[in-house]
């Protein structure tokens, strides 16, 4: 074999290994063994009137840090992750007006090639379904969202 013909199958693989990673019949990565990255949804009011559904929430894993941000505001709860007990908790206490401790909480699991999530306030919980956004495979593939 010359030098030409083991570029060519290197440029091969390299270009079937690009293939494989757009190809549409290629199974979706289980939430449970990779949930690093960025996840969105939109939040279902359970009970209460003040909870933030109108718009799409985001939620970004990464292996020392997690953060939730519900209806992509200015609240941001942050976290850190335990990929091992699948245990995945982000909170933030503010201070309301009579100085009391206001906590805001979200937990989440993941269930198959999603998150299962729970969004709580004293006036507000929530449930969601986050999903990886779908118009970045190249990122989620190469886990740089």
């Amino acid at each position: 074999m010359n030098v030409r013909h083991l570029q060519l199958c290197g440029y091969a693989v390299l270009l079937g290994m690009g293939w494989a990673a757009f190809s549409p019949a290629q199974a979706a990565t289980s939430a449970a063994n990779d949930p690093y990255g960025d996840w969105t949804g939109t939040l279902v009011a359970d009970k209460g009137l003040d909870c933030p559904t109108e718009g799409v929430s985001y939620m970004q894993i990464q292996p020392t840090r997690m953060i939730f941000v519900p209806q992509m505001g200015n609240l941001v709860l942050h976290g850190v992750p335990n990929k091992e007990r699948q245990h995945y908790h982000a909170q933030l206490i503010l201070t309301d007006a009579r100085k009391q401790p206001l906590p805001i909480v979200f937990e989440a699991h993941p269930i198959d090639d999603t998150f299962e999530g729970i969004y709580g306030t004293p006036t507000c919980r929530a449930h969601i379904i986050l999903r990886r956004p779908e118009n970045h495979p190249l990122d989620n593939f190469l886990n740089r969202n």
